[in-house]
């Protein structure tokens, strides 16, 4: 059912307004972690050789044990496929950031650069 002219005005103003007010909101960073195609591609592989173990150890009565690791490696391939992990360069506690230089003024980056958006809109 297609939206009244009267409801998609308030979605595009609710849109713009979201936009403008919550756009550091919208493009927050996830604290610098991201996910990893490689613990993706492993903790996939892992997953089917734990599937591979889980068959056998149904299918043979007498491999129970092995049906149970098969399980535990299908969990192990999920949990290293979703876990973030940290992006390259971020500090961490064994690698401590290193020393920035002062910073010119008291505003920081994103006021600055928030102020000269705003300069920009109106014409400044």
């Amino acid at each position: 059912m297609p939206l009244s002219e009267q409801e998609q005005r308030l979605l595009d103003e609710m849109e713009r307004h979201l936009m403008r007010n919550d756009a550091d909101v919208v493009s927050a960073p996830s604290d610098g972690r991201t996910l990893s195609y490689r613990n993706i591609v492993y903790g996939a592989i892992l997953l089917l050789v734990g599937l591979g173990a889980l068959l056998v150890g149904v299918a043979v009565p007498s491999l129970l044990i092995v049906g149970i690791i098969g399980f535990l490696a299908m969990l192990g391939g999920v949990i290293l496929a979703v876990t973030p992990t940290r992006a390259l360069g971020k500090p961490t506690p064994d690698r401590p950031a290193k020393p920035a230089a002062a910073p010119h003024s008291s505003e920081s980056f994103m006021d600055r650069m928030n102020d000269r958006w705003d300069k920009r809109r109106d014409g400044n």
